[in-house]
């Protein structure tokens, strides 16, 4: 019995290359490709509110608010992925298509993706010395789970409650957020 054909791991530039001219947004971990599926309405809504705070937060800082059409690059992983909503304070200009120093992501979760969410994308993204905060917003119900890192380094792990506001710094820069700037316009 013979043993199964081996698939060569892509290259990362071959990766960026195809997602240039591509028609479907795909997430690179390590030279394995996984094409992303659609997100719900519900979903895309939470992910909108979420960037248009940080954007409106943002301005005239010199920072920058992006959607999932930016990918983030983890170097220490080797792996590209297109959060939800990020934000980037520091100077990040290298590249046209993707960040690898945002101090703030999000990930909009549902029952398909929190695994990943909650695993991989965490273990990742705490690996990037940038990065202040990363919040799991639930598209199903009003629930943010928040990481973040404190002065000393160290994470600590949170959950947003009804009448909470997260304060968070990027740069110098206050963002906040609570339950109904993320979930506005949403029914429970």
């Amino acid at each position: 019995m013979g043993l199964a054909a081996e698939k060569p791991l892509c290259p990362p530039e071959e990766y960026l290359r195809l997602e240039e001219t591509g028609e479907i947004k795909h997430e690179y971990v390590d030279g394995e490709i996984y094409a992303m599926s659609g997100a719900s309405r519900r979903h895309n809504m939470i992910a909108g509110s979420v960037y248009l705070r940080l954007r409106n937060q943002a301005k005239g800082s010199g920072c920058e608010a992006y959607t999932s059409d930016v990918k983030l690059y983890v170097e220490a992983q080797n792996s590209f992925y297109y959060p939800d909503a990020m934000l980037v304070c520091a100077e990040d200009n290298d590249h046209t298509h993707y960040v690898t120093r945002p101090c703030i992501v999000v990930e909009v979760i549902s029952p398909t993706t929190a695994v990943i969410d909650r695993r991989e994308k965490l273990l990742a993204y705490r690996k990037l010395p940038s990065l202040v905060a990363y919040l799991l917003v639930e598209s199903d119900r009003r629930q943010v789970e928040y990481f973040l890192r404190g002065e000393e380094g160290a994470w600590r792990q949170g959950t947003l409650g009804e009448m909470d506001i997260l304060n968070l710094s990027c740069a110098g820069r206050p963002i906040s957020f609570c339950l109904d700037d993320i979930y506005e316009d949403l029914v429970p």
